[in-house]
């Protein structure tokens, strides 16, 4: 079964190689273009142990517009663009504000411009429950209001989704999917693929595992004095595998059922909050393995509590994120086991 092409930008990413699993397990065939500056091209090595299936792969960077042009003529009749390619990390926006701007948005802008112009029929955006800020209760469902963002990273996905809806009640020829995710952790239970950011990670569970496995000396928590049970910040920690399954949803429900509407929003998370000392604990019972930390001064642009109601998700794209915490805790482990029995850290 063949259902078409799609093109996922940072498909050889953390999210992204989870989602180009799935889309070929659903009958999709996937290009992949990726500037691989925080990814290996190895990536496609485990892609293609799960699935037994190599996706096509470009190297190359969305904000270079010949370069995507040159996709779209090698590939003709794409689909689908599930869109991936941004910088994502909180605090390095902080200090590289304008590297964030140029690189998120300039991505977005160059690929509608080729959907018009290719005639792909839809876009799956990959947006962020830091749209909402600090919002006022929880769980956050897509009516809540969004906030001025705290950070350049979250201002990139308000003005994605802002960009998006302009260009789409202008009368662009094509729909969007905007998928707003809180944290995604985990790795795929075969442990051939995970998250592996270049140099020191900016996530937390990467920097949990590379702890308990003595690449770091220690963790850093920032902040135990936030109003919340235990004094750290609170987040709604997402399967990656469970959130990669939902962006297949999303495009069979943007290119199988034409009454669907051409911009919808959902929110793509488990609906329980966990702070980051419960998470590590969680951690530690899942996997028998201690994690040395220190707590530190609260991290600036962070929020302090958020997570998501994913009912709507639930309900219209029949999905839902189900794999417990402890299991997603055992699948990174596994994970960053493997990366040390192949020599890579």
């Amino acid at each position: 079964m063949n259902k078409g092409t799609i093109l996922v930008t940072g498909g050889t990413g953390y999210i992204g190689s989870h989602t180009v699993v799935e889309l070929q397990a659903a009958g999709y065939e996937v290009v992949i273009i990726d500037n691989l500056s925080n990814s290996n091209e190895n990536v496609l090595d485990g892609i293609e142990k799960i699935s037994g299936i190599r996706p096509a792969f470009i190297k190359g960077d969305c904000c270079d517009m010949t370069i995507l042009r040159t996709l779209f003529q090698a590939f003709p009749g794409i689909k689908g663009i599930i869109n991936f390619a941004a910088s994502k990390a909180v605090g390095e926006s902080m200090e590289k504000p304008v590297l964030y701007y140029r690189n998120n948005l300039n991505t977005l802008m160059n690929l509608l411009d080729c959907m018009a112009e290719f005639g792909v029929k839809g876009i799956v955006f990959s947006s962020s429950c830091t749209v909402y800020g600090e919002p006022d209760e929880n769980p956050v469902t897509e009516q809540a209001p969004i906030k001025k963002a705290t950070s350049p990273y979250g201002n990139t996905k308000q003005i994605s989704e802002e960009v998006i809806t302009d260009v789409i009640n202008a009368g662009a020829p094509f729909k969007s999917v905007i998928l707003r995710y809180f944290n995604p952790v985990g790795a795929h239970p075969s442990a051939e693929i995970g998250e592996l950011p270049n140099g020191v990670p900016q996530n937390l569970i990467p920097y949990i595992t590379q702890t308990a496995i003595g690449i770091r000396k220690e963790l850093s928590v920032f902040g135990n004095d936030y109003p919340t049970p235990d004094g750290s910040c609170i987040r709604d920690f997402i399967n990656v595998v469970d959130l990669a399954k939902a962006h297949v949803k999303a495009m069979d429900r943007m290119l199988e059922v034409p009454e669907s509407p051409k911009i919808e929003i959902f929110n793509l998370g488990t609906g329980n909050g966990v702070s980051v000392l419960e998470l590590i604990n969680t951690f530690e019972s899942a996997t028998g393995v201690k994690v040395p930390y220190k707590i530190v001064g609260r991290r600036a642009g962070d929020i302090e509590k958020v997570w998501g109601n994913p009912s709507h998700a639930n309900e219209v794209l029949g999905w839902k994120a189900d794999t417990p915490l402890a299991d997603t805790m055992r699948s990174a482990w596994a994970w960053q086991c493997k990366l040390r029995e192949r020599g890579i850290m």
